[in-house]
């Protein structure tokens, strides 16, 4: 897709996000707290974000809370521990995390954990770097106390043997979202063709305060390392205070060519 074609495609969701942001001086109707997520199963990944926020708790906290639902979703195919493997059997995951303050943490290519959010978290709180990839965020995760777990469930497993058949090494878009669907009995089919299950998280908390939060196991079949957008500050999240929020799902290589996230904030900015 085209800078233009993003533009075009990212403004109903820009106005919202906006909006929610600007919610504290009076713009628009939408109060504090608030969530938002995408795809079905964004549904109880925002029950666990309410949770916190309900409470006055921090918008940070609740995304965090809201993206480790479907981190731990054994139905959910594209998210966390149950996502389908690369090409060669391997279950790797990407998350980041952004808070009000500018302040952000990602993983990348990260196997054996299964939440890959809770560690971009730690990398934002306890090391000076911005991203940890590979064999270095697995090291530290342990290092942090996280579990080393195997990811790669007999579900996802079954699920692969009858992919290997075909001997069609590529991708298949949206095939993550489908399984979800028909597993889990959600409303509704997927959309177009470029479509991925990719979760992204914005929350604004009664402080006024927004964070951002976006994980995935990314695409199915890909080749053994290729990270999409959604650990990357800019192209799966951006959030600034002062304007509002974005996050993406989709086609990974294409939102990294346009900056999405950061695309649409600065877009918000100029109104």
């Amino acid at each position: 897709m085209s800078r233009r074609g993003l533009i075009g495609a990212s403004a109903v969701g820009a106005g919202l996000l906006a909006s929610a942001a600007r919610a504290g001086e009076g713009a628009t109707t939408l109060s504090k707290p608030c969530v938002i997520s995408t795809w079905d199963f964004g549904i109880a990944a925002n029950q666990a974000a309410w949770a916190v926020l309900s409470k006055g708790g921090r918008a940070l906290d609740a995304v965090e809370a809201g993206a480790r639902i479907p981190e731990q979703d054994l139905k959910n195919h594209s998210v966390g521990r149950a996502g389908y493997p690369d090409r060669d059997g391997h279950v790797s995951l990407d998350a980041c995390i952004m808070d009000e303050q500018g302040n952000c943490g990602s993983v990348a290519a990260l196997e054996h954990i299964a939440h890959p959010i809770s560690v971009a978290r730690r990398v934002m709180e306890k090391t000076p770097h911005v991203m940890l990839v590979g064999a270095g965020a697995l090291q530290f995760a342990l290092e942090q106390g996280f579990p080393r777990e195997e990811l790669l469930t007999d579900e996802s497993r079954a699920a692969w043997e009858a992919w290997k058949k075909d001997a069609k090494y590529a991708p298949r878009a949206n095939s993550e979202n489908l399984d979800y669907r028909q597993t889990s009995g959600q409303l509704g089919t997927p959309g177009g063709a470029g479509n991925h299950d990719t979760i992204g998280m914005l929350a604004l908390d009664a402080a006024g305060n927004i964070s951002g939060a976006c994980t995935t196991s990314g695409m199915a079949w890909k080749l053994r390392g290729r990270v999409g957008d959604s650990p990357i500050i800019g192209a799966g999240l951006y959030v600034d205070n002062e304007v509002g929020g974005a996050t993406s799902t989709g086609v990974g290589e294409e939102v990294i060519r346009n900056v999405g996230s950061f695309l649409v904030v600065e877009l918000m900015r100029q109104g």
